[in-house]
């Protein structure tokens, strides 16, 4: 369903394209910007991080959300839709992490510049199995809430987003493929020794005390991956935007002192209000890591590398 509000903008929207010299109907490939790179378009800055290590600098790339921003209840301006019309390519994550983006391409006219970077990653989440057919397909995008669309918390994946990136870059600008193909060589070498370094400090973690709370459901990615089991989340479901009855907290609580939680996993795009009153209730510790979003520049978690870093450090702190 496209959202009203962003027909709102149509005036403004023109006005900002005109200004800008963008075009709407500018197929993927043409390299528009004023230094003839390609124009590239992320939606998060974690997708936006890794577009960057496969990029480099003969791409011009934009973000739309800022840092501490939540994809989930992100609302598009009109600079934004002006940014998705001027680029040749628009990278996001996918698997319904990013509600507003349909609206947003229509209202840019930019449908065939789309790249989920999630695609061909084997969803979790009740009934992820009806979407896994057509990994290329929209679904990828149009995916229904019991679908987990948190595939970057375990690094693993990544390695899918640096292939579908490195493609898609390489398809946009062939003379440019080998850069992109070495980019990717580099990056992908690098996700594999996080993985390996997940794995040396996850396992100081004693097997009954690797259970996860968080304040959504997000990183079942991660359980799954390095042995841990989220029993539970505060807001039900995979989206910051639900909101948990007075029953289904309390059932949290209960799980929380029955399980011997020892700490509360809190997102750095959330409102923590919810969390504090679990932890307020129940005694356990209050964690914060960084979700949705990396650091601002200069922050403890501005790459992808050191978002994982910082929270699995945060993680074994709290639970070893």
């Amino acid at each position: 369903m496209k959202k009203p509000q962003l027909y709102l903008f149509s005036a403004a929207v023109l006005l900002l394209m005109s200004l800008a010299g963008c075009s709407s109907n500018s197929p993927a490939g043409d390299q528009d910007g004023a230094d003839g790179r390609l124009e590239v378009v992320a939606t998060t800055s974690i997708v936006g991080d890794v577009v960057s290590q496969v990029g480099g600098d003969i791409i011009s790339l934009e973000v739309l959300l800022p840092s501490g921003s939540d994809p989930h209840s992100f609302d598009p301006t009109p600079q934004d839709i002006a940014k998705a019309a001027g680029a040749d390519l628009i990278f996001a994550n996918g698997a319904g992490l990013e509600t507003f983006l349909e609206g947003l391409i229509e209202s840019a006219g930019a449908q065939d510049k789309v790249v989920y970077v999630s695609s061909g990653i084997d969803f979790l989440g009740a009934g992820a199995e009806e979407h896994e057919e057509d990994p290329e397909g929209d679904e990828h995008q149009h995916a229904p809430n019991n679908v987990d669309p948190h595939t970057w918390t375990d690094p693993n994946n990544i390695l899918v987003w640096i292939q579908n990136i490195e493609e898609n870059l390489s398809k946009a600008d062939p003379g440019s493929s080998a850069v992109y193909a070495a980019n990717a060589a580099a990056f992908e070498a690098e996700i594999e020794e996080l993985d390996h370094w997940v794995r040396e400090q996850t396992v100081q973690i004693a097997p009954e005390n690797r259970v996860l709370v968080s304040d959504h459901s997000l990183f079942n990615y991660f359980a799954h991956e390095y042995g841990f089991e989220q029993v539970g989340a505060l807001i039900p479901g995979y989206s910051t935007l639900a909101e948990p009855s007075a029953q289904e907290l309390a059932e949290i609580e209960d799980a929380i002192s029955r399980l011997d939680v020892k700490a509360v996993f809190v997102g750095n795009t959330v409102n923590p209000a919810l969390a504090e009153r679990a932890a307020a209730d129940t005694g356990v510790a209050l964690v914060y890591l960084y979700t949705g979003s990396l650091s601002e520049p200069g922050g403890e978690a501005e790459t992808y590398l050191e978002y994982i870093r910082y929270n699995v450090s945060a993680i074994v702190d709290a639970l070893k």
